[in-house]
């Protein structure tokens, strides 16, 4: 039997749970799929540190409901139950019981009293926790934060500060440790080493188990292999889509859902799912059904209106092993609920893709406050992150592409609800630059114009740029679909798309318009909201706001 310990500490935001249980997910998905009656080679468990302040979070009610209602019976939470917050006493701000709370998300739960001193009784707590299989564990440990200080123990001054000098001391003194500091004796120094050849046999034992699976169920085994070491089938990028100007109009989040059942079925560590919203983020795998307690095999991960906990459950998945590639979806405008776990995902890099429909005001109707405005610009501001909005199927490829190769950082895919069409000069391996010539009509890198756009408004660009050229001005279309690739380029390539000679430039996106002086320089125009947007049809908002092809050459010919 082969076990891992994974310990998160956690702080108020809770993302340590969420992680905890993408992991245990993980463990029990890949369990169910290799697993065999007489090799169980999948065999963990997973272990999480919560404390008081996690507890008033609401993301510990989201993935601690979820992970009772899958039944992950190999994940085990400890929860610190000293009763300590940054602002002293819980009871001032929590005083529920906790243990009945986890009962009744699922969760089978047991108390340690003694958790300063009561070692056996924490390992009688964990042997009773492995022995129930069909639910996860709450272990409720009642300990005095500060154990030993004299004059600091069980208060909130030993939670946010350091005891200082003369209190350590007093402490040592309390405690009867007479060592210099990072001293470790002898004795504490055998004790553990002793688990050197332990770990050294544990490695062999299941070396030579796995040589024995591999034997037997040799498919499996190297299907298993790729998981664990992250290599991706060969000619796996030959299963994404590919689109002509001449293949029918379609919304990038349609698009989109062909690119995840094309990869769904040649990437065995694939996986996903949605925040109640699947039917309309276009993102189930039609040919996988849905992980549940019975099915953990299967897929598609139906995370309900979870956001927050469902970047969190993914970051899990991403950082379980480098073959698994999990993808999770809401509307853009919701990542404002799931913003901290993004950016765990880019901190810890977490090769999660993040698949956001509704991308702009184009969703009309719904009204302003669902409509991102500012939501763009702001992930191209959050380090160790790409924001991706592609134009069309090419672009959504590319994208994809983009995204699974990229497993040190996660993806943010903006996908359109209304069709575009598909574009000439559209590619894969210009999204794989961020930023690239979609047209172009002049020669020696001197155009008259540079019209530069995102996803939907790439459309309006190449149809003003169409226009322009029909009045003798030489016009250049760019796609901007990542800044950050675009970014990474050299100079001499940036040189070739924006040349710093060409000063008329204009750009068009249906966001804030916030960060394109970068690309516009002093003398360009941006094209873009800076307010909250309006409840009306998409096409109507789009001319309100001056986002039409009349507005862009208008705006050109003023420069």
């Amino acid at each position: 039997m082969i076990h891992c310990w994974f310990v998160y500490g956690i702080g108020p935001l809770g993302q340590g749970i969420a992680n905890a249980v993408g992991l245990a997910l993980a463990e029990r998905h890949l369990a169910a799929r290799f697993n065999k009656p007489d090799n169980e080679i999948v065999d963990h468990y997973t272990y999480v540190i919560l404390g008081d302040g996690c507890q008033m979070e609401g993301i510990s009610n989201e993935v601690c409901s979820i992970a009772g209602h899958w039944g992950l019976g190999k994940l085990i939470a400890f929860y610190d139950d000293n009763h300590i917050s940054i602002d002293g006493d819980t009871e001032i701000a929590f005083t529920e019981d906790v243990s009945t709370r986890f009962e009744g998300l699922g969760w089978h739960t047991i108390w340690v009293k003694n958790g300063n001193t009561g070692y056996d009784d924490i390992r009688a707590a964990i042997k009773e926790a492995k022995a129930v299989t069909d639910k996860p564990t709450l272990i409720k440990v009642t300990t005095t934060i500060g154990y030993g200080s004299p004059n600091k123990a069980n208060s909130y001054s030993v939670h946010g500060s350091a005891l200082g000098a003369k209190e350590v001391d007093a402490t040592r003194q309390n405690l009867g440790w007479p060592y210099e500091p990072f001293h470790v004796p002898e004795d504490v120094k055998s004790h553990w080493s002793r688990h050197i050849p332990h770990g050294a046999a544990l490695e062999e034992a299941w070396n030579a188990k796995f040589a024995e699976y591999e034997r037997k169920y040799a498919e499996e085994a190297a299907e298993l292999k790729s998981i664990i070491t992250g290599e991706l089938p060969a000619g796996w990028v030959e299963a994404l889509p590919k689109y002509t100007p001449e293949s029918p109009a379609d919304a990038t989040r349609n698009l989109s859902q062909q690119c995840l059942n094309a990869l769904a079925k040649v990437i065995p560590g694939f996986l996903g799912g949605s925040a109640d919203l699947a039917s309309s983020n276009m993102t189930l795998l039609k040919m996988f059904g849905d992980f549940q307690k019975a099915t953990p095999e299967e897929r598609n991960l139906r995370f309900g209106v979870r956001e927050h906990g469902m970047g969190g459950i993914c970051n899990g998945i991403a950082l379980h092993c480098p073959g698994l590639i999990p993808y999770c979806a809401t509307f853009f405008v919701f990542t404002d609920y799931m913003r901290a776990a993004i950016r765990i995902s880019a901190l810890c890099e977490a090769g999660v893709i993040y698949v956001m429909t509704h991308d702009s005001i184009g969703l009309g109707e719904d009204g302003p406050t669902h409509q991102p405005i500012e939501h763009l610009i702001s992930f191209r501001a959050m380090p160790n992150i790409l924001m991706l909005r592609p134009a069309d199927g090419n672009e959504t490829a590319g994208a994809y592409k983009v995204a699974v190769l990229n497993r040190k950082r996660p993806s943010i895919l903006a996908l359109s609800r209304q069709k575009l069409p598909q574009l000439a000069g559209t590619s894969v391996e210009g999204v794989e630059k961020g930023g690239y010539i979609i047209s172009d009509n002049s020669s020696g890198n001197k155009p008259d114009l540079i019209l530069s756009a995102t996803g939907s408004e790439l459309e309006i660009a190449a149809k003003a740029g169409d226009e322009l050229r029909k009045e003798g001005k030489t016009v250049r279309v760019v796609s901007l679909v990542s800044w950050e690739l675009f970014e990474e380029q050299s100079a001499d390539y940036k040189e070739s798309v924006f040349p710093s000679a060409v000063t008329a430039r204009v750009s068009i996106e249906a966001g804030s318009t916030l960060g394109w002086e970068k690309y516009n320089g002093s003398k360009g125009k941006a094209i873009g909201i800076d307010r909250f947007g309006a409840s009306a049809p998409a096409g109507r908002i789009y001319k309100e706001f001056g986002l039409t092809v009349e507005n862009v050459i208008a705006t050109a010919k003023a420069l």
